[in-house]
């Protein structure tokens, strides 16, 4: 896994706004490519457990929301 780029962050950042004000997107899709990112950023940084810890939660919830839709 690579680490994401800051345009990866941007846009994803950009999306979530979207949705936050217009309802623009899937919310899903969005809790899914930030748990994808955050996934990333935690490979990168194998000795920092906080990272893995809040990866782990992001991708639980993430999953939880695709199981209910």
């Amino acid at each position: 896994m690579s680490r994401p780029s800051i345009s990866e962050i941007s846009t994803l950042l950009a999306d979530l706004a979207d949705h936050r004000k217009f309802g623009a997107g899937d919310y899903t899709d969005l809790m899914c490519r930030k748990a994808d990112l955050l996934e990333r950023i935690a490979a990168d940084r194998p000795d920092d457990k906080e990272t893995a810890d809040v990866a782990a939660l992001a991708r639980a919830r993430a999953d939880q929301l695709k199981s209910t839709d």
